[in-house]
């Protein structure tokens, strides 16, 4: 049996446990109340003005169907607005408010840092190298998750 150290998933999980309270701690510590995928969800939608969830799910590479309840609560904290889609009513387009900017733009530095103590026991080099393998593991394995990134073209 190997040891839990040899595994990569086991490896991935602990990283995702130390990445999301790095996150949370910092980010808690400049005055704020919002999670890795709330981050990510508003991050894009600043950056892709009035997609639709699907869109954003596949952005961020979440469960279209618990999208909804992130959406949900960045509406009610007034950091983002749905809008009736002026081309499929069916949809709901997706705007960040003027409170969703400011709290983007304060909220940077934060996970900023965050991101810094997620590799602070490498050096630049293995830092670089470390995310360039974790890229090229990531795509090679999208299309094996239930939630593949997906592109805002796709």
């Amino acid at each position: 049996m190997r040891d839990n150290n040899e595994m990569p998933g086991h490896l991935a999980r602990r990283f995702q446990q130390i990445a999301v309270a790095v996150f949370l701690a910092e980010v808690g510590e400049a005055g704020f109340d919002l999670t890795p995928v709330q981050y990510a969800a508003l991050a894009s939608i600043k950056a892709n003005p009035g997609i639709d969830q699907a869109t954003l799910a596949g952005l961020i590479a979440y469960d279209r169907t618990t999208i909804t309840g992130v959406v949900d609560r960045l509406v009610q904290k007034n950091l983002l607005e749905r809008r009736a889609s002026s081309r499929d009513r069916r949809a709901r387009e997706l705007e960040i408010t003027d409170e969703g900017k400011r709290t983007l733009r304060a909220i940077t530095p934060a996970v900023e840092e965050a991101q810094r103590m997620m590799l602070r026991g490498l050096t630049p080099k293995e830092a670089a190298e470390l995310m360039r393998l974790m890229r090229k593991a990531i795509a090679a394995g999208n299309e094996l998750s239930r939630a593949p990134l997906r592109d805002a073209q796709a």
